[in-house]
């Protein structure tokens, strides 16, 4: 089979007229072969008519003979009320091979006798019998030898096949023409606009789609907008890339500047006026949240793969390593939050998961939460169909409406004061990578539940990889 689509289109269309041809073909050489014997009774007829007509009916021998060879046959019998009216046949009438009885045959038994008398090895002799054609009152039987008769249908099958193959190629060649110029050439158009995209999405200019109203012209203006669409995410991708590396390096000078401004802070912490011990504590909070938020804006603007390795985990004390440090988070003033971790994790649930990703993912939904509010953090597990569920509640006033829109915008998504929104960005990036997802079950002014769904990776192999989404 060709491989281009034209080609594909010119086979296909002979291939179907041919097919079609054949079709047509079946029912035309029956009834070529069923004309054949009706003219040869309509001879036969005629025969019998010229015998009637001769004195006493009687006619040489030499007479008979010329009148047997106009009608092709044998012998030759004329019945008029079951009785036989005139009779021609040659001296030794040959033994009858088979016998067709036109009136009661049907089209499919025509069709049938047809293409067994097509390969036919041998020469039959055939008894053929009917209501004369000319008169329907008399019977006409004829004994006639079916190879002249094959001879016949072979000829009529030639002309039927090569008119089929004019036909075939007139019709193909038009139907090719026709669907080349309304399906080929666009479709390589089309192609030919994605491969060169795909090379080159800036230098390359955009389709432009044409006036057609059909499947055609909605591909050409989906693709039109589509590149449109990617070139624009390209470049601000391309931005966000450099936007990165400048963050990269600013965070780096800045941690620098903190760690100097952190040790000036605590010999402050030194002075004998109180006032400034007395504010110390709030300096030492700021910078410790300008660190922080470096640190997660760093994380989450490199764009690289992060190593999976799932190892078995005690779930309960991956929690309440995760508590540890959530009781250690500090409010916007310097001061530590006073909060309960309320650890309900099985003691004998395990899994193979990544231990340092799932504890920061922890880290971030309870920090959001103590922040926010809550004097209680309740998490609890629980192992259903291959996945681990963990859930995480607190009993803070609830999500806002606005940050519920935005949850897991990063930078967008905070719901408090002075937020970057990035804790349920990259704890939703974590679950994520491991195959499963974090969803906000419910919030409401009794508090908020956070769901975290991710399989138990038992055949995540050390050298897996995930490479950061969301």
């Amino acid at each position: 089979m060709p491989k281009s689509l034209s080609a594909k289109l010119l086979v296909l269309t002979v291939l179907f007229v041919m097919l079609a041809e054949v079709l047509i073909y079946t029912p035309s050489v029956a009834r070529f072969r069923d004309s054949y014997l009706q003219e040869r009774l309509a001879r036969a007829h005629l025969a019998a008519l010229s015998i009637e007509a001769a004195p006493d009916r009687a006619v040489t021998a030499e007479l008979e003979a010329k009148l047997l060879a106009h009608v092709g046959a044998r012998s030759v019998m004329v019945f008029h009320r079951d009785s036989c009216a005139v009779m021609l046949s040659s001296a030794m009438p040959p033994r009858v091979d088979e016998e067709y009885d036109l009136g009661a045959a049907t089209p499919v038994g025509l069709i049938a006798d047809a293409f067994t008398a097509l390969f036919q090895p041998r020469d039959r002799i055939i008894r053929v019998s009917d209501r004369s054609p000319r008169d329907a009152r008399l019977r006409v039987e004829v004994v006639m030898e079916e190879r002249p008769m094959i001879a016949a249908m072979i000829d009529f099958s030639g002309r039927i096949l090569a008119l089929s193959i004019v036909i075939s190629l007139i019709t193909a060649g038009l139907v090719f023409l026709s669907l080349h110029r309304m399906l080929v050439r666009p479709l390589r158009r089309l192609t030919a606009a994605m491969v060169d995209f795909r090379l080159d999405p800036d230098g390359t200019a955009p389709i432009e789609p044409s006036p057609r109203h059909d499947e055609v012209g909605l591909a050409e203006r989906e693709l039109a907008d589509m590149q449109g669409t990617l070139r624009t995410a390209l470049r601000q991708r391309e931005r966000l890339a450099t936007l990165g590396t400048a963050v990269a390096k600013i965070n780096h000078d800045l941690r620098g500047i903190f760690s100097t401004a952190a040790l000036l802070s605590e010999r402050l912490s030194e002075s004998a006026d109180p006032e400034v011990r007395r504010v110390t504590p709030r300096l030492m909070a700021s910078l410790d949240r300008a660190a922080e938020l470096c640190s997660q804006t760093l994380s989450y603007t490199q764009d690289g793969v992060l190593p999976v390795r799932a190892e078995p985990v005690r779930l309960r004390a991956l929690a309440e390593e995760a508590g540890g440090e959530v009781l250690d988070t500090k409010h916007p003033n310097g001061a530590r939050v006073e909060a309960i971790w309320d650890n309900r994790v099985p003691e004998d649930l395990t899994a193979r998961v990544d231990a340092s990703q799932l504890c920061r993912a922890l880290v971030n939904l309870g920090r959001n939460a103590v922040q926010a509010g809550a004097d209680r953090v309740t998490v609890s597990a629980e192992a259903r169909g291959g996945r681990l569920l963990v859930r995480v509640a607190d009993d803070g006033p609830g999500l806002p409406p606005r940050a519920r829109d935005r949850l897991f915008q990063p930078f967008a998504g905070s719901a408090r004061a002075g937020g970057v929104g990035l804790g349920l960005a990259i704890a939703r990036e974590v679950l994520r990578a491991h195959g499963g997802d974090l969803t906000l079950e419910e919030s409401t002014a009794e508090g908020t539940v956070f769901v975290m769904d991710v399989p138990d990776l038992g055949q995540v192999r050390p050298e897996d990889s995930m490479t950061r989404g969301g």
